[in-house]
């Protein structure tokens, strides 16, 4: 079990350890989508746009705590 545990503490610490807000943005962009193509609209720049602003905003951020 201590494997598992560690392995889930892995990907944890990977996905959403740096930035928390952004790992929370990609999965409501991956929603987003979802639910777009889900109402049979083309949806294939939808996570393109999401995943640009929040390289923007996470830029911004990073920025400001350097000033």
């Amino acid at each position: 079990m201590s494997r598992l545990a560690g392995f889930g503490r892995f990907w944890w610490e990977f996905i959403v350890g740096d930035d928390w807000r952004s790992a929370a943005c990609v999965v409501a962009g991956i929603a987003l989508t979802a639910a777009i193509a889900a109402a049979h609209v083309a949806a294939w720049w939808v996570l393109p746009v999401v995943v640009g602003a929040i390289l923007y905003l996470s830029l911004r951020r990073a920025t400001a705590e350097v000033r």
